[in-house]
């Protein structure tokens, strides 16, 4: 292993400090103190790094095969890990002409979801054979964490083929019960769509790809799905609801009608993720879940989407859930604050109403 540079020891330092200080993200440009975020705020430590510095730092970090395409583009992304730190997920850019770095930590060893907290119904959702689970959520909602956690419950109890396919690879998985292979973009394959094509042949039980981004990833998963095949992903939406519409958007409108035929035949779940201030400290998720149940699936076969919100809503027994339901509990369990219930709700006023002793429902109010 080469000797690090005095710059990059100290880049390490850097981030192992943050690390044992609770941060989740490292922010470090040239000429401005560094920073860190830590439980959603923004601290500043007494340091300034030069531009001379950033370019030795970043020339240390960033993996051979991407830096001359970070000299002509500007910017990149990809994984930094420190032996008994983590990993970091990097994306190093210009602002202004000066060097950038942002970094997120993710520790190495995948979550556990019962020390994450998450509903049992997230047990039942990785368990299933076939089908397309996606994981909605802004950035920093903490979606690849959940999926990282359904993986290893996966790994831990159950004999499966797992491809996964990442932009960068941020958990690293132990193989268990099932054999693993983990595949970077532009490091083990060029691109998802290339990579999707290939896991098809490669033999597996579950694709996991790090994001959706495009008409061609969605079609490619929905073939996957539709011949047997688990596939999970991630995508920016706001609320389950909303996904299978944003889905669509994606394709041209004339293929819109048989790409919702087909999604309504393989989609298998949606979980959406906001990250909430716990009152003892910490951030905990709170999840709208959207199962395909027969109800669901025919809302979907006739883009009827209006009525997903409803069909959450009043699904509770078969495992579904709403943001203003999780918020409302999450409160009443002591978990969150009732500030941070309304805040993050979808309907700040129907939980409002709930704190009241009102229930909503498809059927009109309870209470």
């Amino acid at each position: 292993m080469a000797e690090l540079s005095e710059e990059q020891q100290y880049f390490n330092e850097i981030l192992k400090t943050g690390v044992s200080n609770g941060c989740s993200d490292v922010h470090i440009k040239a000429d401005s103190a560094a920073t860190y975020r830590i439980s959603t705020a923004l601290q500043s430590i007494d340091f300034v790094p030069t531009q001379e510095w950033m370019g030795k730092v970043i020339k240390g970090i960033c993996p051979p095969h991407l830096y001359p395409g970070l000299e002509s583009d500007r910017e990149t992304d990809f994984s930094y890990a420190i032996e008994g730190v983590g990993r970091f997920r990097t994306n190093v850019f210009q602002a202004l002409g000066k060097w950038c770095i942002v970094m997120r930590y993710v520790k190495s060893d995948p979550p556990n979801l019962e020390k994450l907290g998450l509903p049992d119904i997230l047990r039942t959702i990785a368990e299933t054979e076939r089908g397309i689970i996606l994981m909605a959520g802004t950035t920093g909602s903490g979606k690849s964490t959940t999926m990282a956690a359904m993986l290893e419950h996966i790994n831990t109890h159950f004999r499966r083929h797992i491809v996964t396919l990442e932009d960068p690879i941020e958990f690293v998985f132990s193989e268990n019960q099932c054999v693993i292979e983990q595949r970077e973009v532009t490091l083990d394959t060029m691109t998802f769509q290339r990579g999707l094509k290939s896991a098809l042949r490669q033999d597996p039980d579950i694709i996991m790809v790090g994001e959706m981004r495009d008409a061609i990833s969605f079609k490619a998963a929905i073939n996957a799905a539709d011949t047997g095949h688990m596939v999970m992903s991630t995508m920016h939406t706001t609320n389950a609801a909303s996904s299978p519409g944003r889905i669509l958007e994606y394709f041209p409108p004339e293929e819109r009608e048989s790409v919702r035929k087909q999604l309504a035949g393989t989609l298998y779940a949606i979980i959406c993720q906001r990250m909430c201030a716990k009152v003892d400290g910490g951030m905990v998720p709170a999840q709208e879940i959207f199962l395909n149940s027969p109800t669901m699936r025919k809302a979907l076969e006739d883009g009827e989407f209006g009525k997903i919100p409803a069909i959450i809503e009043g699904s509770r027994d078969e495992g579904m859930q709403s943001f203003n339901q999780c918020c409302y509990e999450l409160c009443m369990n002591g978990v969150i604050s009732k500030e941070t219930a309304l805040e993050k709700a979808t309907n700040a006023q129907a939980v409002a109403m709930m704190f009241e002793g009102i229930f909503l429902s498809g059927g009109g109010i309870t209470g």
